[in-house]
């Protein structure tokens, strides 16, 4: 990576559900809330307090910030759970070396959605390389459910998250926006008014397309 701006590691998630709906939230950065989105910030804004929790061997980090060179991403970890381990890395929050596990907050009902698993996995790869370490595994807590999920970090995931962050960039530096390709999943989407998934551009292309023929025809 170079000095260019390192993109939100959550909207790898955004770019799994759809491509199109990442690069308006990208390159139009537009956001329409609904009940969905609604409850999820709130739940999060719950747990979202930075600070330190220790117990014995063990710490609990908040909202600490992650990011990646190689993908050219940066984000926030809900919780990291830090415990002693001889084979371990070193973080300024112990006095020994640990073993990282981050956990990502959801609401809603317990579901292994692979929009979570890759937002969790390339929160491991950036703790992996900012400490040099390796991180096998992660969970998923569902507040409402108050149930945790377990997650492997296989080499698959890894590298989809490695494709999905390639895209995303590509997005970024091309500043392009695909197609719609309107589906069940664009019913729940918060931005589906300002998508206009059922055509084959955003509402700002529209609008700038009708107002270059507002000028052609006084020209004429």
């Amino acid at each position: 990576m170079d000095d260019r701006e390192y993109l939100p590691l959550s909207w790898l998630s955004q770019a799994e559900y759809c491509l199109r709906r990442a690069a308006l939230l990208l390159n139009e950065r537009i956001w329409m809330e609904n009940e969905e989105t609604a409850k999820g910030r709130f739940e999060h804004s719950r747990v979202h307090d930075r600070r330190v929790e220790r117990r014995g061997d063990s710490l609990k980090l908040y909202e600490y910030t992650v990011f990646s060179k190689s993908l050219g991403i940066w984000g926030k970890c809900d919780c990291i759970e830090a415990g002693r381990c001889a084979q371990g890395c070193r973080i300024k929050a112990a006095e020994f070396p640990v073993e990282l596990y981050p956990i990502e907050y959801k609401h809603g009902s317990v579901r292994e959605e692979r929009s979570y698993l890759l937002q969790l996995c390339a929160q491991a790869m950036c703790l992996e390389e900012m400490f040099h370490t390796k991180i096998p595994a992660g969970a998923l807590f569902f507040i409402s459910a108050h149930r945790r999920l377990d997650v492997s970090f296989d080499d698959q995931l890894r590298k989809d998250v490695t494709a999905q962050a390639a895209a995303l960039r590509k997005l970024w530096d091309e500043q392009s926006i695909p197609p719609a390709e309107y589906g069940p999943k664009c019913k729940r989407c918060s931005i589906q008014t300002y998508c206009m998934p059922k055509t084959r551009s955003s509402a700002k292309e529209y609008c700038k397309k009708l107002a270059k023929e507002a000028m052609e025809v006084e020209t004429v």
